[in-house]
């Protein structure tokens, strides 16, 4: 679904991304982990073409996406929820929900991101502002599933929220998973990302230093310490 070889990218004449490389299979869940700083974000905005200049590969399901603008590379079913949420304060959620355009055929119906959010439905009609943190994240995971894509790039979901929403969070991803989505999750809580990942790339100073499969987790318990700092 996602592979990438030997990409670099810049902001202007600074030299963000040394080198990187990672496969996703459908359906597999992989972490980027890393200290702030260490390009994770930088990665998943490369892969949608939002850096400055790009050298490398980057295939998605097939299709070399390194020279497409990111419109283009969008509509190849590629979902992206930043850290800030992008939620329109002036907007309702469900006006929210209904805004973006559809990347691919199999965009969720509002009934079936209301079973999975029932928090939303609750607040269909409450402005963006008005919603707490935990339901923005929410809504700002809903309304890519709106859209149809199959590819998720999900940046810091869990920052700043409470344990109850950063749960809520895990069981979605669950069970995204089941439903063959693909996802790729920047993530500085390991401890909510180790059991939802089939993979995770640890990366430092815009290079992957280290691949680690789920079951070598807890052997490589040691070398994770010592590069995250957990």
């Amino acid at each position: 679904m996602l592979s990438i070889r030997d990409l670099h990218a810049w902001y202007g004449e600074s030299h963000v991304l040394h080198n990187i490389n990672l496969d996703v299979q459908q359906g597999e869940c992989i972490t980027l982990l890393g200290r702030n700083g260490a390009g994770r974000t930088t990665t998943l905005r490369a892969i949608l073409g939002l850096t400055g200049k790009r050298t490398g590969s980057i295939k998605v399901a097939g299709k070399e996406v390194i020279d497409l603008p990111p419109h283009k590379i969008a509509r190849l079913g590629l979902g992206y929820c930043p850290e800030e949420r992008g939620i329109y304060a002036s907007l309702t959620a469900e006006e929210n929900l209904t805004l973006l355009p559809m990347v691919g055929p199999n965009g969720m119906s509002l009934e079936q991101i209301y079973e999975m959010f029932p928090n939303l439905k609750e607040r269909a009609n409450s402005p963006g502002t008005r919603l707490s943190g935990g339901e923005q994240q929410m809504l700002a995971m809903a309304r890519i599933l709106r859209t149809g894509a199959q590819l998720l790039l999900l940046d810091e979901i869990t920052e700043g929220l409470a344990p109850v929403i950063v749960q809520k969070l895990g069981q979605v991803i669950r069970e995204l998973k089941a439903r063959n989505f693909t996802m790729v999750l920047v993530e500085q809580n390991f401890r909510f990302a180790q059991h939802l990942a089939d993979r995770h790339y640890v990366i430092e100073h815009g290079e992957v230093v280290e691949v680690i499969e789920r079951a070598e987790v807890e052997a490589k318990q040691d070398r994770l310490t010592e590069l995250l700092g957990i």
